[in-house]
């Protein structure tokens, strides 16, 4: 039986002429487009300014991607709310919702599972299973935003997944939440994470976006980064560097570097200096994560003095630095735990 057109992940051209080659006007697939991505509806069925006959045959001919929640947590300390959500193969992803004073952000996932490896992540336990489309991409945003019945300001795909290893979707998946026929959130208001596959990186400067880049450094040196992160074996801190900035030349957007605190291992004064030296030059803002427990590593957070002390080293550097507000720990609230709580892990 041949596979059904995945519908919700046709970019507006695409539709139109997916529509007209089956005898429609053109303005019939802004109207369903606009369904899918403004209304946000459920199915074929709901869009009640379409003929009867073209939401029959829409409903034979293509799939619809609408996430279903399989479990809701919703944290006692800041009412961050994790969702996990079944996809139409039975396999599971993760969101989550989190309300900041400047509005509502959702941490999304591209693939399910992952195959980067890094040795203090959930996510990457049960390796990669595949990734995922567009429509899965955006539909976690659009459930989220219908389920809190509040409007999605910020995006942030740095949930499950490596977003870089899934690059065709994540384009698509890109422009369909940034047309101003859909949700219309600006590109600048969108945050794509990478573990720093250094080719995709200056493939995703070319196309010149808005979007806010951040890497997942977590160590200053190439000897420290590999204990961490597999990929650091494939691309040294020097090619990352250069990478960076390209990006930044290519789209005048400040890089972000994203530095999981690790007790005892990346969280000296040394590595302070080291990376203070790493960002400064790129005027990058650096986000401190403390490091999220996760059962099946032996990894722990340091105490919050060393961290606001390392905090205090990179701003005496001129450096601008951040740390994490901690979200949602109390509904295990980091990348990858909820799912495998569900799968047994």
């Amino acid at each position: 039986m041949e596979k059904k057109k995945d519908i919700k992940s046709m970019t507006l051209p695409q539709l139109t002429e997916e529509l007209t080659a089956l005898g429609e006007k053109p303005f019939r697939a802004k109207q369903m487009y606009q369904w899918m991505h403004q209304k946000l509806a459920d199915g074929f069925g709901a869009m009640t300014n379409l003929p009867g006959r073209l939401r029959e045959e829409c409903a034979q001919r293509y799939s619809y991607t609408a996430l279903k929640p399989v479990r809701v947590r919703e944290s006692a300390i800041d009412g961050t709310k994790k969702f996990l959500f079944e996809l139409a193969d039975g396999n599971v992803v993760e969101s989550v919702w989190m309300r900041y004073k400047h509005g509502n952000s959702v941490c999304i996932s591209s693939q399910v599972g992952c195959r980067m490896g890094c040795r203090f992540c959930a996510s990457t336990l049960g390796g990669l299973e595949r990734s995922l489309w567009p429509s899965e991409m955006l539909d976690q945003v659009y459930a989220v935003q219908k389920m809190t019945g509040e409007r999605i300001s910020n995006v942030v795909v740095m949930g499950i997944g490596e977003p870089l290893d899934n690059y065709g979707n994540l384009l698509t998946f890109l422009g369909i939440l940034t047309d101003e026929n859909g949700l219309h959130i600006s590109q600048r208001s969108v945050t794509v994470s990478t573990c720093g596959i250094v080719p995709e990186m200056r493939r995703l400067a070319e196309e010149k976006l808005q979007i806010t880049l951040a890497l997942s450094l977590h160590g200053t040196t190439d000897d420290k980064r590999r204990r961490l992160m597999p990929i650091a074996n494939q691309y040294s801190i020097d090619d990352l560097m250069k990478a960076c900035a390209y990006y930044f030349k290519q789209t005048g957007r400040r890089i972000t570097f994203e530095y999981s605190l690790v007790g005892g291992v990346n969280d000296t004064d040394e590595d302070a200096e080291q990376l203070a030296a790493l960002a400064r030059p790129l005027s990058c803002h650096v986000n401190l994560i403390p490091v999220n427990p996760v059962r099946e590593r032996k990894y722990v957070s340091p105490p919050g003095e060393r961290v606001r002390a390392f905090q205090a080293k990179l701003e005496r550097h001129k450096v601008n630095a951040t740390v994490r507000r901690e979200m949602g720990r109390d509904i295990e609230g980091a990348c990858g735990q909820l799912r495998r709580e569900l799968l047994g892990g």
